[in-house]
């Protein structure tokens, strides 16, 4: 699929600011299953951008105003590639134990240090994605989280834990997410978290362009025939990750990938009003030369 994404920022403060150091994760990155034909970036105050690439392999964009203002705007604009991935390959537990996957799994098969203290729901849980192969197991897990949990944005906050899931008994993708990747890391499956934007037109088309959110879902390490290879799963929308998915990095969870961090000098409160819009492109039209 060809899409074309805006993401666009703005804050206003009750007063001038200045001294405003940012640091973004919002460029869709480049895969096997994706490309990014362009991006742009513009900020208000102008300011200039530098790039790095993280540990985990995002690219992160950062850049500063030191002069006072009294509101900044980000306007991110990307055009994108998608495709779907191939189905993967159904390989039994005994896989997991070689070196090859071990080697290729790495920290994504440690806790990653947001696990509860009292681990009864997750034990319990556990029983509900039982399979006879890792790939049952995915599958059963982005079943199980969305019939047990209701998708509720009122519920928890970008620092809700896994507990407040599991007290409030709803949350949003991140908190999905989390779980997911602590019910597959338990029974030895690396996991990582993702973030990225998903199309969510309606399944019979008609839309062109819809207003999004930011979201996340996970990619599991399975086994397969030749080499383990990494799997997107979306216990949100209850299905493995496809060409609707355009991922911009991941990590270990959600802190490794958050899409704006930023620090400012003053006492002014701030006001965010952020916003993503998806268009889809007709492939013929946006082809590049």
């Amino acid at each position: 699929m060809n899409f074309q994404i805006r993401y666009l920022t703005e804050y206003r403060y009750d007063a001038p600011v200045s001294d405003n150091l940012n640091s973004l994760r919002v460029r869709p990155a480049t895969t096997s299953l994706q490309r990014a034909d362009e991006f742009v970036i513009r900020t208000e105050p102008e300011a200039r951008v530098s790039r790095y690439v993280d540990y985990f392999g995002t690219e992160v964009l950062e850049f500063g105003i030191a002069k006072p203002h009294d509101h900044m705007l980000i306007d991110v604009r990307a055009r994108v590639v998608t495709s779907e991935q191939s189905e993967p390959v159904d390989v039994g537990w005994e896989a997991l134990a070689a070196p090859e996957y071990r080697e290729a799994a790495g920290e994504f098969l440690l806790p990653a240090g947001n696990e509860p203290e009292d681990t009864t729901m997750l034990e319990y849980l556990d029983d509900f994605i039982d399979a006879p192969t890792p790939l049952g197991t995915l599958h059963k897990l982005v079943e199980m989280i969305p019939n047990r949990f209701e998708y509720n944005p009122h519920t928890t906050y970008v620092g809700s834990t896994v507990e407040d899931l599991f007290a409030a008994g709803g949350g949003v993708c991140q908190d999905f997410v989390h779980l997911g990747l602590m019910l597959l890391r338990r029974r030895g499956i690396a996991a990582r978290y993702v973030s990225g934007y998903l199309w969510a037109a309606p399944e019979d088309g008609g839309q062109d362009s819809v207003e999004v959110d930011t979201h996340a879902w996970l990619e599991a390490l399975l086994p397969g025939e030749r080499e383990p290879a990494w799997v997107g799963a979306d216990p949100t929308n209850r299905r493995l990750a496809g060409e609707t998915h355009v991922k911009i990095g991941h990590g270990r969870l959600y802190a490794d990938v958050p899409p704006i961090k930023g620090v400012y000098a003053g006492s002014a409160g701030s006001h965010l009003e952020a916003s993503v819009t998806m268009s889809r492109l007709d492939p013929a039209a946006s082809a590049k030369p």
